[in-house]
């Protein structure tokens, strides 16, 4: 038996963004990525999300 999971491209993006070693995700919602945002959320054991105001605060905050 496999262990293959079949993931949507924004699921992609925020596993990927996590196994890289990813530590800090800040976002604007209601943007494309949105989803993606959404999915890294689930690797709170490692991964800080946060929802910006806009956009500028999420670059802060991910620049911090």
């Amino acid at each position: 038996m496999s262990d293959k999971k079949l993931l949507s491209a924004n699921e992609a993006v925020a596993y990927g963004a996590a196994q890289a070693g990813c530590v800090v995700a800040s976002a604007y919602p209601g943007t494309p990525s949105t989803e993606i945002t959404e999915n890294i959320a689930t690797f709170k054991d490692t991964v800080k999300c946060d929802w910006a105001g806009n956009e500028r605060v999420a670059m802060e905050t991910a620049t911090r």
